[in-house]
């Protein structure tokens, strides 16, 4: 997984979810953009549905009218008719009008405590927003949490990957790090196999998977034995000391399903104890 500087791939997730959006609520017009680095405004970058030019480009700094309001409180915020609302101030009202919008919500991107973006949805008419229009507009801002969360901690995982320790003995011959580095590399791949069955991009999924596969070791090769994917997640928990009831939270499934998962694994894996289980997998290839 490379860099993204630019953040150009956090924009096409803003873009995924204002499609998302849209197609969820009938919103005829979903826009937003990400907080400019270093800098205290959003800039407006991703339109959808949109019949002017008016937004595109517009900088909302932090505190003013409802974009920065959501900015500033790092919570979502609704106005019923934007030109009059007595809730916000009125900076931007002219590229408001131009677009010919009315009832607006703006919901905050929020990673680690952080406001990364901000997404709106509007309508052309001024009536209040339903309970289902602001709860897709937050789920569409969860998932892009979701997925900048898993980019950013694929990308530490694959630095803890190849960052050898200080020291003479920087690692292993086979150039992987030891001790307590390659534990953190361990925890970050227990993390990142939880978290990536949440994620609702698809390519990003298989990114975020291809990048856990390459922290085990011997990939070049096929394993001897073959395990399901949800076998895999569920003994990477194990592996990182979870008990089935936490492996069960982390993975949203039942104790009992990552019991079954568990015992199809050991049995794959020719083993009778969890213990076992994650010795052998590490030895066949499926976890670092």
């Amino acid at each position: 997984m490379t860099a993204d500087p630019m953040g150009a791939g956090d924009a096409v997730e803003i873009r995924g979810a204002l499609l998302r959006l849209r197609h969820a609520t009938g919103l005829p017009v979903a826009f937003g953009g990400l907080v400019e680095p270093g800098r205290r405004h959003v800039r407006i970058s991703e339109l959808s549905g949109t019949a002017t030019p008016a937004l595109s480009a517009l900088a909302v700094s932090s505190g003013f009218g409802l974009g920065g309001r959501a900015v500033a409180l790092a919570r979502p915020c609704a106005v019923t008719d934007y030109s009059v609302s007595r809730q916000i101030s009125h900076e931007y009202d002219v590229p408001v009008a131009a677009e010919g919008l009315r009832a607006v919500v703006a919901v905050p991107v929020v990673v680690r405590r952080r406001v990364r973006a901000v997404l709106y949805g509007a309508l052309r008419a001024a009536q209040p927003l339903g309970d289902r229009t602001l709860g897709a507009a937050v789920q569409a801002a969860r998932d892009v949490e979701q997925a900048l969360v898993a980019r950013e901690e694929a990308a530490a995982l694959m630095a803890a990957a190849v960052r050898p320790e200080p020291g003479p003995q920087a690692g292993p011959p086979s150039g992987r790090p030891s001790g307590a580095a390659w534990e953190q590399v361990r925890e970050a791949h227990a993390a990142l196999r939880a978290l990536a069955p949440r994620i609702a991009d698809s390519a990003l999924r298989a990114e975020l998977l291809q990048a856990c596969a390459l922290l085990t070791p011997d990939t070049s090769r096929a394993p001897a034995v073959r395990l399901a994917p949800r076998e895999v997640d569920v003994l990477t928990c194990v592996a990182a000391g979870a008990t089935n009831g936490v492996a069960a939270e982390r993975l949203g499934v039942t104790a009992e399903t990552v019991k079954a998962y568990l015992r199809s694994a050991m049995r794959k894996l020719g083993v009778r104890t969890r213990g076992q289980a994650v010795v052998a997998a590490r030895r066949a290839g499926w976890l670092p």
